[in-house]
C-alpha cells in the first residue's frame, strides 16, 4: 500500500505518478473509497472490495474535534484491506469557513436526540461535495472507475448532501467535468438502508469495527451521548451486538418497541 499521508491541498510537489498508476497489471477495477475512519465509511470500503475493487483510500482532515483518532482508525483500515494506495488531504478551509460545531470550538456539540428532523450543528456547509470532488479527481488521475460513499438513509433529514438525489446530481456534474474517455460512478451503497442494516453488512463482510471511530466530541473513549454516538450504539443494540470501542457512558438508544 501507499501511502502519501503528508499531501495537503496547497503541496507544491506532484506524487510520484508512477506510485498511483494502476497500469501495473492489476485486473481488478479501482475505487476510491472517501474513507473518513468511521464504521460506515469502513463498511462501504469493505463493500467496494467485495464488489471486486481494489479500494484507493481518500482520507480527509477538516479542522475536526475528533480529527487524530480518525486518521488512526483510517489507516488502521485501510492497513487491513492492504488498500492499493492511502491519500491524506487537508482541506482546513472547511474549518476557517466554519459554521459547524465540529469545526468551531465555539460551538458546542449537540447531545443526542435521534427523533431530530432539522439540521443539526455538527452539518459542514457542503462537505461532501467538497470531499467528492476531491475524490472524483483522485479516481480520474488512477484511473479508478468508481467512488465509494458511505452515507445512508438516516443522514437524509440532517445532513442534505447525503440525499440520493445529491448524489445523482453530482454523477451527473462528473459525467460534464471530466475527460470524454473517463467513467466514474458515484457509489453510495447504504444510501437506501439504516445504519442498523450497515452495521449488520458490516458484520457479515467482518469489519473491524473496533479499528473505526464515530465520536463527535472525544479522542477516546467516546463520549456515548452525542448524536454519531447514539445512532452507532443503537445500531449495535438493534442487533444484540455489544459495540467494541471504549466508551464513557453507554445508554440504551434501541427502541424496545422494535
Amino acid at each position: 500500500m501507499t501511502d502519501h499521508t503528508d499531501t495537503h491541498t496547497d503541496a507544491s510537489t506532484d506524487p510520484d505518478s508512477d506510485s498511483l498508476s494502476r497500469s501495473d497489471g492489476d485486473d481488478r477495477p479501482g475505487a476510491v473509497v472517501l474513507l473518513s475512519g468511521g464504521m460506515d465509511s469502513a463498511t462501504a470500503a469493505y463493500e467496494a472490495r467485495d464488489r471486486g475493487y481494489d479500494v484507493y483510500a481518500l482520507h480527509t482532515t477538516y479542522g475536526q474535534r475528533t480529527e487524530d483518532r480518525e486518521l488512526e482508525c483510517a489507516r488502521a483500515i485501510a492497513a487491513e484491506l492492504e488498500a492499493a494506495d492511502f491519500l491524506r488531504v487537508e482541506t482546513g478551509h472547511l474549518a476557517e469557513i466554519g459554521a459547524s460545531s465540529l469545526t468551531d470550538d465555539a460551538m458546542a456539540v449537540e447531545d443526542a436526540d435521534v427523533d431530530r428532523d432539522e439540521i443539526p450543528s455538527s452539518y459542514v456547509p457542503f462537505r461532501n461535495a467538497n470531499l467528492l470532488s476531491m475524490a472524483v479527481s483522485y479516481a480520474e488521475a488512477t484511473d479508478c472507475e468508481a467512488v465509494f460513499v458511505g452515507a445512508h438513509s438516516e443522514d437524509f433529514s440532517g445532513y442534505p448532501d447525503c440525499r440520493p438525489a445529491f448524489f445523482d446530481a453530482f454523477e451527473r456534474v462528473v459525467d460534464a467535468g471530466t475527460k470524454p474517455e473517463t467513467e466514474i460512478s458515484i457509489e453510495a451503497p447504504f444510501v437506501d438502508r439504516s445504519k442498523t442494516e450497515i452495521a449488520k453488512r458490516g458484520i457479515d463482510l467482518a469489519v473491524p469495527f473496533e479499528s473505526t471511530w464515530s465520536c463527535y466530541r472525544e479522542n477516546r473513549p467516546a463520549c456515548g451521548t452525542c448524536d454519531a454516538c447514539a445512532y452507532r450504539l443503537q445500531a449495535f443494540q438493534r442487533l444484540s451486538v455489544r459495540d467494541p470501542i471504549e466508551y464513557a457512558e453507554r445508554p440504551s438508544y434501541a427502541d424496545p418497541n422494535r
